[in-house]
This record gives C-alpha cells, sequence and structure tokens, in this order.
C-alpha cells in the first residue's frame, strides 16, 4: 500500500496559512564620579553652542551611559531643549525616542562630522535593523523651528535640537546609540553599541530597570536570524538534496528507497516549513524586508506544496524537473541570505561550506552515474559471442 504523504503535507500547510525615584529641585547630576559629571555639567556651553541652546540656567544635567551627557530644560509650554554630549573622534553618534524601548518605530537624532569636514545633525525613523530601514529626514519627533545644531567642541560632540509637545514630557524611553563609520550619503553604519533608558524629563530621574539594548534587542534578533538560517541550511540545505539522492542514486534498494525519498523529503519540507515561519515571525517583530530573500524563499514554498497530481503521466514531469528547480532556488536563497540585508555574512561562513560540500557530492555521483550508464550501453552494443568448440 503506498501512503499518499502529499495529502498530510496539504494537511499541514492549511495550518501554517520605573522602581527608582529620586527628587531633586534644581540642577541634577548623577554618576559613578560625581565630580566628573560636576565639571562636565559646569561648562560654559554659550561659547560654543548658539542661541537657546548655549543658556545653562535651570538645566538638568546627567551621565545617562558611559561618556554621554544629556542635558535638558522644559518651559510651562512644554518645549523642550535637549543637549546630548559624548567624548568624538569620527563616526557617529545618536539619541531616539522610543514608545516601548526598543530601536524598531523610534525616532532619533543622529550627528556626525562629515569626512570634508561639514557638520550634519539630520532626524531619522528607525523602521527596522537593516540600513535600508534606518530612513533619514523622516521621524516622529515633533521638532520647533529653532534649526538644530551640532558642534565637536575639545574631544566632545554636541547635539543640540527643540521639541514641543502637546503635553508635559514626563518620563520617556531614550535610545542612545553611536557608530564609528562616518556615514556617507546620510546612510548610517551599524552601531558599534547601543543602549535604552527610561528617563523622567519631568524631575531628571533615570529609572533603575534601564534596558541594555545592546545584550537584548539586537541578540534576540540576532538568535532569531541564526535558527531561521539553521532551519533552512538543514531543511532546505542537507535533508530535501540528500532525498534526491537517494530517489536518483540508491533504486536498487528496491522498495526501500522509495519511502526513505518520501521521509527525507517529508521531514525536510517540515524543516523548511519551521525556516519560513521563523522568517515570517523575524519580519513582524525586527521588520526585517529582505525583498529579494524573502521572495524567492515563498516561490520556492509554493512550487514545494504544489508537487501533487493525479495525472501521472504530468506529475512525473513536474515532479523531477521542479523539483530540481526547487533544490537550485533553494540554494540560491540561502546563499543571499547568507549575506543578510546588513551585509553580514557571518552565517556564510557556515553556511557556504555545507552546501559546496553537499552539491559537491551530487555533482560527483551524477558523474559516476552518467558515467556508469555509459559503459553500461556500450557493453549492450557489443553483445558476448558465444564460440562452439568442438
Amino acid at each position: 500500500m503506498v501512503v499518499h504523504y502529499s495529502n498530510l503535507l496539504r494537511f499541514l500547510c492549511i495550518f501554517f496559512v520605573l522602581t527608582l525615584n529620586l527628587n531633586l529641585d534644581h540642577i541634577f547630576v548623577f554618576g559613578e564620579d560625581d565630580s566628573v559629571v560636576l565639571d562636565a555639567c559646569n561648562e560654559e556651553l554659550s561659547t560654543f553652542l548658539p542661541v537657546p541652546f548655549g543658556n545653562s540656567t535651570n538645566l538638568g544635567c546627567h551621565r545617562i551611559w558611559n561618556t554621554f551627557i544629556l542635558r535638558f530644560s522644559q518651559n510651562e509650554k512644554h518645549v523642550v531643549n535637549i543637549i546630548l554630549s559624548a567624548e568624538y573622534t569620527n563616526g557617529w553618534v545618536g539619541i531616539g525616542f522610543s514608545k516601548d524601548g526598543t530601536m524598531v518605530g523610534s525616532s532619533a537624532m543622529v550627528g556626525w562630522i562629515s569626512k570634508l569636514g561639514r557638520a550634519v545633525i539630520k532626524q531619522y525613523y528607525l523602521r527596522g535593523y537593516s540600513k535600508s530601514e534606518v530612513i533619514p529626514n523622516k521621524g516622529e519627533l515633533p521638532l520647533t523651528d529653532i534649526p538644530p545644531a551640532i558642534v565637536v567642541y575639545g574631544a566632545k560632540i554636541y547635539l543640540a535640537f527643540q521639541l514641543k509637545f502637546d503635553d508635559r514630557l514626563s518620563e520617556q524611553s531614550v535610545i542612545l546609540a553611536f557608530g564609528s563609520a562616518t556615514p556617507i550619503h546620510s546612510k548610517l553604519s551599524k552601531h558599534d553599541d547601543m543602549t535604552a533608558v527610561r528617563f523622567d524629563f519631568s524631575r531628571g530621574i533615570q529609572a533603575a530597570s534601564s534596558l541594555n539594548a545592546t545584550s537584548d534587542i539586537p541578540q534576540n534578533i540576532k538568535k532569531m536570524k541564526a535558527s531561521h538560517g539553521a532551519l533552512a541550511l538543514v531543511g532546505w540545505g542537507v535533508i530535501l538534496p540528500a532525498g534526491t539522492m537517494v530517489a536518483r542514486h540508491c533504486r536498487h534498494w528496491v522498495r526501500k528507497w522509495y519511502y526513505l525519498h518520501t521521509f527525507l523529503q517529508l521531514v525536510g519540507f517540515l524543516i523548511g516549513l519551521a525556516a519560513i515561519v521563523s522568517g515570517k515571525v523575524l519580519y513582524d517583530r525586527a521588520h526585517i524586508n529582505f525583498a529579494a530573500h524573502r521572495g524567492i524563499g515563498i516561490f520556492v514554498f509554493v512550487l514545494t506544496i504544489l508537487q501533487d497530481s493525479k495525472v501521472r503521466r504530468y506529475w512525473n514531469w513536474y515532479h523531477h524537473w521542479f523539483g530540481r528547480l526547487i533544490l537550485v532556488m533553494g540554494v540560491v536563497n540561502i546563499f543571499i541570505g547568507s549575506c543578510g540585508e546588513d551585509g553580514d555574512c557571518s552565517f556564510g561562513r557556515i553556511s557556504f561550506p555545507i552546501l559546496i560540500i553537499v552539491y559537491l557530492t551530487c555533482t560527483i555521483l551524477e558523474i559516476v552515474s552518467c558515467f556508469g550508464a555509459h559503459r553500461s550501453k556500450h557493453s549492450s552494443d557489443h553483445p558476448t559471442i558465444e564460440v562452439n568448440q568442438f
């Protein structure tokens, strides 16, 4: 009795379809070394920052992360002046406002000094983690008509901008980041480090339970990408080709080859399906839209689930040739996905050697098979002559 696993596959596809508060009345100064922060907060900003940012009266001042010092003021009209300073040599520095402490969906002010010595400060909308999803001159920060300012003074860079809110700005998730590569054509390089904290602008208080975006947010995305890649590599890159090799070169195992082939294809498909699911989750959570990789993945998946027909003649033709197409497109998509939308090819160091070994094995078996078939045909063309001896 032949088990029709295609019905099972079609059935499966249906199911696929903060706590620490400090009250201070005047200038707020915090840090591991109060004297260092106090010296920084006592800087005379008017000597190098334009009005209104040079006015240090009633400015809150807080070392918020590493060398990042946040100065701010807020008046009764809910106008907020923000000045961020940090040690600087090259690259870019940014501060973002987030609704939930995550990078995706936030808006940020980013500043740098170009290679030609020009000071640049822009708002960015952080739609996702890839370079193409970090969009310059977009965002939801309510900037006023006062032009943002950026100045390098001594060993520090200062980003200053003014916001106007409908209500008083209080506790807010703030994202801080920096990158060592100077942006070209306003395209930001991947950050070297970043963090996210909760900060109360009404009193100048940083919540004790800050979010370390470096260890939490990106690591989660990296784990999800690694899982997606591993599933695709095992399912589409190893098991499905192995099942094909069984069907091509192991038919001398009588009917055992058929059951082994069907089993491997079923397992490979399920693992590949898990890769599709993890890719969808990755897209939803991280807003990573790698169009080419995503499009090919959907195309290969559709071809796979359509491998069913009751017309045997057309089914054989379709199964053989489209099966090969699926394997080729699958491995191409793994190669594309291994380098990611951000150009990070670290996963490729694992996937490339495995894929090369698998498909080199397929090639060798095909050559051996063709050579064997050629020898068999040559032997049949020269039948053995039986000599009668008297």
